[in-house]
C-alpha cells in the first residue's frame, strides 16, 4: 500500500452551485479519509502562489479572478494512491471530455468552470497542502472503517 495525502478544493462554481456536499460524499464513499477541512476565501497572495506556474499564461487573470471571487472548501483527503484514486474520481478538466461517472463528468459543462482542483503529484500535494494548512491542522487518527476498505 502506498497511503498518500492529496490536496483538493471545491472550486468557487462548486460552492455556489451547492455540491459540496455531492462532491465530498464521493471521495468518501471511495474511501478515502479526510483529515483536514475548511470553507474559506482564497486572498489574491496565495492564489497567485498556487496557480504560479500558469503565470504569463492568457488564463491567468481570469484564473485568479475566479477563484478569489467566492469561498472554496480546502480540504486534505488520505488514502492508498490517493493522488490518482481523486484525480481519475474527478475526470479530465475539460467536463465535456471528462467520463460519465467522474465529478466533472457527471456535474460540469466548461473547462473554466470545472468544479474541483485536486493535486497532480506528491510534490504538489506537499506544496498545496502547505499553502492552505498548517501542520497542526491535519488530523491524525485511525478510522474504524478502515479495516473494511484495506486488506
Amino acid at each position: 500500500m502506498a497511503i498518500e495525502q492529496t490536496y483538493l478544493m471545491v472550486k468557487p462554481d462548486g460552492v455556489q452551485r451547492g455540491l459540496c456536499g455531492e462532491i465530498v460524499s464521493r471521495f468518501e464513499r471511495k474511501g478515502l479519509k479526510i483529515v483536514a477541512m475548511k470553507f474559506t476565501a482564497i486572498k489574491k497572495e496565495t492564489a497567485e502562489n498556487h496557480y504560479g506556474e500558469h503565470k504569463g499564461k492568457g488564463f491567468y487573470n481570469s484564473l485568479i479572478s475566479y477563484i478569489t471571487s467566492a469561498p472554496v472548501l480546502a480540504m486534505v483527503l488520505e488514502g492508498d494512491n490517493a493522488i490518482s484514486v481523486c484525480r481519475n474520481l474527478m475526470g479530465k478538466t475539460n467536463p465535456q471530455e471528462a467520463a460519465l461517472g467522474t465529478i466533472r463528468g457527471d456535474l460540469g459543462m466548461m473547462t473554466g468552470m470545472n468544479l474541483i482542483h485536486g493535486s497532480d503529484s506528491p510534490e504538489s500535494a506537499a506544496r498545496e497542502i502547505s499553502l492552505f494548512f498548517r501542520p497542526e491542522e491535519l488530523m491524525i487518527y485511525k478510522r474504524t472503517a478502515d479495516d473494511w476498505i484495506y486488506e
